[in-house]
């Protein structure tokens, strides 16, 4: 089949690589522009531009899609379906009808779960325990579209890193699969939508009179990006994996001990491994042995 691949992140890049070792013909990659990145601020191609260089494929990067000279650039690609993963582009109507078969979406959620951008962190923070990957006709709606193919799988106190890597993969299988036998779309009901908004970076400061059980999930899901965190000695301090205590006599914010466990709205989280600006990743005793936090301490 002739497919035009839209994706920009490292989520996308097991999608295109299914593609093309299906044999389809990936006549063109869209994705988002060159962005400054690093200390440097050079500007740094997406994962699906590196990947579609490395496979000879022609790669496009509009800034938008909204303009008549670029709609008429991807009408004559003449593709009879366009795939899209994690793009980051709203696709006009006129994009979405210019494919023969339209467009087809890779989401990471199980749908009507989870409309919108940030589908994986949100099910980790509201504490799913199952979530998975739908490919979904696309239409003008925000992931509105009929479902084609559903997969699933635990959460199991994965982090959002480790859940987006499986799900990538899962992803691409199920899109093979659907390519292969392409069954008819299901509409989706209209009980049991949620919308998944984009993650703000304040949302990644811990709040120590929420429940332990809480804060392990704001934990799992901030990681790798933007990472929890939490203020200690003037100091930011990322949590990068946490476990939960049932009992706590302490007020939230304070330290329990001399091993950093911390008193929540309930229980208390047990930090297993942290990193302060600047430096490596460490476990909380690495931490405190060249920066103190003493027992009784409150923590903002």
């Amino acid at each position: 089949m002739r497919i035009v691949f839209m994706g920009s992140p490292d989520f996308a890049v097991p999608s295109l690589d299914a593609l093309v070792a299906a044999g389809h013909e990936v006549t063109c990659v869209y994705t988002q522009p060159p962005r400054p990145a690093g200390r440097g601020k050079g500007e740094r191609k997406t994962a699906v531009h590196e990947r579609a260089e490395a496979l000879g494929i022609e790669v496009r990067c509009p800034k938008s899609l909204r303009n008549e000279e670029e709609q008429a650039r991807f009408a004559a690609l003449e593709a009879e379906l366009a795939v899209v993963a994690a793009y980051g582009l709203i696709l006009p109507k006129a994009v979405l009808d210019a494919p023969r078969d339209g467009c087809v979406n890779v989401h990471a959620s199980l749908l009507p779960r989870w409309r919108g951008a940030a589908p994986i962190q949100r099910s980790i923070l509201a504490g799913d325990a199952e979530t998975g990957v739908t490919i979904m006709q696309m239409e003008e709606g925000l992931d509105t579209g009929p479902m084609l193919l559903k997969r699933e799988t635990p959460v199991d106190g994965k982090t959002a890193g480790e859940l987006t890597g499986e799900l990538a993969r899962i992803g691409a299988a199920a899109l093979v699969a659907w390519l292969d036998d392409p069954a008819p779309g299901e509409t989706q009901p209209e009980d049991g939508v949620t919308y998944a908004k984009k993650i703000d970076k304040a949302e990644a400061r811990i709040e120590w009179s929420r429940s332990a059980e809480e804060i392990e999930r704001q934990v799992r899901a901030f990681a790798p990006s933007p990472g929890a965190w939490f203020e200690a000695n003037g100091d930011r301090v990322k949590l990068l994996a946490a476990a939960v205590g049932q009992d706590a006599s302490g007020t939230p914010g304070e330290v329990l001990d001399e091993c950093l466990n911390v008193a929540c709205g309930s229980g208390y989280i047990r930090p297993l491994k942290v990193q302060r600006a600047g430096k490596g990743a460490m476990t909380a005793g690495e931490l405190l042995r060249g920066f103190a936090i003493p027992k009784g301490t409150m923590l903002p």
